[in-house]
C-alpha cells in the first residue's frame, strides 16, 4: 500500500512542477522556475523511495533530494526580493 502512496505522491508532486514551467515560460519570472525544480526534485524523491522499496528516510540520496528541493525554494525567494529591491536603472 505504501508503494501506492508514494506513487501518488510522486504525481501530487509532478503536477504543480508542471504548472510552475507552464508559468515560467509565460512570464520569464525566476521565481517560477525555482518552484519548478523544487517540485520536480520531490516527484523525483518520492518516485526514488517507491522504486526503492525501503523506507526513503534510510537513505542519504533521497533526503539529499529533499533538502536540495527546500534550499532551491528558498533561493526562489531570496532571489526574487533581492530583485524587487533594487533601485530602478538611471
Amino acid at each position: 500500500m505504501k508503494f501506492y502512496v508514494w506513487g501518488v505522491l510522486a504525481m501530487a508532486s509532478l503536477v504543480p512542477a508542471l504548472f510552475f514551467l507552464r508559468y515560467w515560460r509565460t512570464s520569464r519570472d525566476r521565481l517560477f522556475a525555482f518552484f519548478a525544480i523544487a517540485f520536480g526534485l520531490m516527484a523525483v524523491e518520492w518516485l526514488l523511495a517507491a522504486l526503492g522499496g525501503t523506507d526513503e528516510a534510510d537513505h542519504f540520496q533521497v533526503l539529499l533530494l529533499r533538502i536540495l528541493a527546500f534550499v532551491s525554494i528558498i533561493v526562489g525567494v531570496l532571489d526574487k526580493n533581492r530583485r524587487e529591491r533594487r533601485p530602478s536603472g538611471s
